[in-house]
């Protein structure tokens, strides 16, 4: 018999203060530009970045190199293996972006996610957060990244 999963075993109130965790998670992952766009379209340049997510009072920063091809997924947003996020609502231009969607796990479960804020090619941030249930508010969440440099270190994590 197998156990049930971390997120099974949770109260609704720990799921509650994780699940923005979670989403700035969601949001580096999902695609933000048409699948049809190249890397050398993107808003943003790969490279060597640093991000932090930040929600309920805990932040996490993290440091991985983007390559070219991965570049319009990390800048969509962010995402887990556990999670995949569609944006139906997806604003990109002029130094602004706005995304809305929604984000499901292999069990089905959903939660819809809102962000919205600024970037330039070497930068950006992101502001929105999650709504579990249909009608409650939304948590709030964030994501802020800067790129380090153009070339990765040899012993950087790739995205």
């Amino acid at each position: 018999m197998s156990r049930p999963s971390l997120i099974d075993r949770l109260p609704k109130r720990a799921l509650a203060v994780l699940a923005p965790v979670m989403v700035g998670g969601v949001m580096l992952a999902a695609p933000a530009i048409a699948p049809a766009q190249t890397a050398a379209q993107s808003e943003v340049l790969p490279g060597y970045w640093e991000y932090t997510t930040s929600a309920v009072g805990q932040r996490d920063t993290e440091q991985k190199c983007v390559r070219p091809s991965e570049i319009n997924r990390f800048f969509g947003g962010l995402s887990t293996n556990k999670w995949r996020c569609t944006y139906p609502t997806r604003v990109v231009g002029g130094g602004n972006a706005r995304f809305e969607g929604t984000c499901q796990d292999r069990k089905g479960r959903r939660i819809a996610v809102r962000l919205n804020g600024t970037y330039t090619d070497t930068s950006f941030s992101f502001r929105g957060g999650a709504q579990l249930v249909r009608g409650t508010p939304y948590i709030p969440a964030s994501i802020t990244a800067r790129r380090l440099a153009a070339q990765c270190p040899a012993n950087a994590e790739y995205f």
